[in-house]
């Protein structure tokens, strides 16, 4: 069927559909999202305080800790240098204006991820203004009504656009992961950039392919082969014989010369800097991958939807609803960025959620070109799904606070107690002055929605992006406070240094047994404790469990002195002890 052929087009709607979404909404919508939750708290493990790590260490150390991301003494091998290089200059030149009001540690962490604005800008503008291109294209365009009243091409392209940015900012899974100081921010914005970029190609052939040469090149800077190696394959299958893109196939060898130039600018010195660094990365990027495992592809299957939810059943409707145009660009894009980064799911030997993440932006898109083909009493009831899901979300976010401050209800308070243990309950004013005032703009936003019964086709997502940014604001104002006693080592470690202060001697070093990666960064940024690989060091700090001190399994039992003891009380399965080894 030719994609020419406007009867076929499954897509219906009327001008009034695609009334303009206010921009100071849109942007309003994007900084309240950002801005929640991604400043006064600590880093928390894993990957957020490990990430923060190696931003403090390439200042510090400079040299190889700066071209090779390390964590104190140790060699983190396994991403890329780029997060790590942005942040330690923003570090560098922000954090002495931020320790004109809080401590040196604080200014740090804050000055950390400002990047996550630029990452988040990035993201942003990129599915906005790639979904855009699509959207004024003349295939996806509604069936032209008999007496004319169907929307303008750039009314409906700006309506596409709006609702694929909403929904992407309605995706459950990456909201906490857009507030770290990890990769994964950095990967989607590239992803984003790399979507935008090929739609560009449609057009502006040179400068889209000078921007994906950029876009490539930074996601291998950010995440190695695991994260690019997905996006390399799917802007190369966008360009297959028949698709629309092919005849603009030449001009994938700017993009591949640049993007390969910028590889090669970091590459090239990192080798010849440290050898022992670069082949475990290599190491690290290439056993990644294997042959599928039935037990990752069930967990997959388990996880993967709740990440990508609400977007993943609306965008395989727009699959469906869209089967006879399938190599048209507006569903091509989308689907190629979906499908490669589904298929290295299934060929990685460990993927969870940086590797989900990818998954985001395709489907975000996907999900928006669905909605122009849905009747006017799906999306309605759409809309009210929405409404029901997120109030019952912001009731039970408040219902559990009250069990936290107050013990009522029993049982709800019981099961928060045992997540919280040894947690000194207050109230933070404040913070439940912002949660009110999030809580009434979703009760007005509701009222919106039943009282002027808007005729615009993002009135959906607009309750969707709505509904989980309030969620999301409720549960880092109310619950910041407990999460960060939950979530964060700034206590144990703290305790550890005090530890140190009083035992270890003069010129003698700490060395780590059985440590986790989120643990030692933990106690560089919060302590500056870096622990060394010496087997001469006669002081020990053990990471174990309870029970393997109960029954004597744990290393050194019986052979060493205990130092000092120590855990975060809602830890149940983790305890450190510092320990002389030799005579005390």
């Amino acid at each position: 069927m030719s994609s020419s052929d406007s009867l076929s087009t499954p897509a219906r709607l009327t001008s009034t559909a695609t009334v303009k979404l206010p921009r100071l909404f849109l942007f309003g919508v994007g900084l309240v999202y950002i801005l929640a939750g991604l400043f006064f708290r600590d880093p928390w493990k894993t990957d957020d305080v490990v990430g923060l790590a190696t931003m403090l260490t390439a200042l510090k150390e400079g040299g190889q800790a700066m071209l090779l991301p390390q964590i104190g003494v140790l060699a983190h091998a396994q991403d890329g240098p780029l997060v790590t290089w942005v942040g330690a200059f923003s570090i560098w030149l922000f954090s002495p204006f931020f320790e004109l009001f809080v401590s040196p540690l604080d200014a740090a962490i804050i000055a950390s991820r400002l990047p996550n604005f630029l990452w988040f800008g990035l993201l942003t503008a990129s599915v906005w203004y790639g979904t855009y291109l699509l959207g004024r294209r003349p295939e996806p365009q509604p069936l032209a009504l008999p007496f004319g009243g169907e929307p303008t091409e750039r009314a409906y392209g700006r309506m596409i656009a709006d609702a694929a940015l909403l929904l992407l900012v309605a995706t459950v899974g990456i909201i906490w992961r857009m507030h770290e100081t990890s990769e994964v921010p950095a990967l989607i914005a590239f992803q984003a950039l790399a979507f935008y970029s090929v739609a560009r190609m449609l057009d502006h052939p040179i400068s889209g392919s000078v921007t994906l040469g950029f876009a490539l090149a930074a996601a291998f800077l950010t995440r190695g082969w695991i994260g690019s190696l997905p996006i390399m394959l799917a802007v190369l299958f966008i360009f297959i014989p028949g698709s629309v893109l092919w005849r603009q196939k030449k001009w994938l060898l700017i993009s591949a010369v640049l993007s390969a130039a910028l590889i090669l600018l970091w590459w090239i010195p990192a080798k010849h800097t440290s050898e022992y660094w670069t082949q475990n990365w290599l190491l690290w990027n290439t056993t990644a991958f294997g042959w599928p495992d039935y037990h990752e592809i069930l967990k997959a299957l388990r996880d993967l939807p709740w990440f990508i939810w609400p977007t993943w059943p609306l965008a395989l409707l727009a699959i469906w609803r869209w089967r006879s145009w399938l190599t048209a660009p507006h569903i091509w894009l989308p689907l190629m960025f979906a499908v490669w980064p589904l298929v290295a799911i299934v060929f990685l030997a460990d993927s969870f959620e940086p590797e989900y993440a990818l998954m985001a932006v395709p489907s975000a898109i996907l999900a928006a070109f669905s909605l122009p083909t849905l009747r006017r009493g799906i999306v309605n009831s759409l809309d009210w799904f929405a409404v029901m899901c997120f109030s019952l979300t912001t009731a039970t976010v408040w219902l559990g606070w009250i069990a936290l401050q107050t013990g009522w209800p029993e049982q709800i308070s019981h099961n928060i107690a045992r997540q919280t243990r040894g947690y000194d309950v207050y109230i933070s004013w404040p913070a439940v002055i912002a949660a009110l005032l999030g809580t009434l703009a979703w009760a007005a936003l509701v009222r919106w929605r039943l009282h002027t019964k808007p005729a615009g086709l993002w009135r959906g997502t607009v309750l969707s992006a709505g509904g989980l940014i309030v969620t999301w604001l409720l549960l880092v104002t109310l619950w910041m406070p407990a999460l960060d006693y939950v979530r964060s080592y700034r206590t144990v470690s703290g305790q550890l240094y005090n530890a140190l202060q009083l035992h270890q001697q003069a010129g003698e070093c700490v060395r780590a047994q059985g440590l986790g990666t989120g643990q030692r960064a933990s106690f560089l940024v919060f302590n500056g404790i870096n622990f060394t690989y010496s087997s001469d060091c006669t002081l020990v700090l053990q990471q174990t469990s309870p029970q393997s001190l109960e029954d004597g399994t744990a290393a050194y039992s019986g052979t060493g002195t205990v130092l000092w003891m120590g855990k975060r009380e809602p830890e149940r399965h983790e305890i450190f002890r510092l320990l002389r080894l030799g005579k005390p």
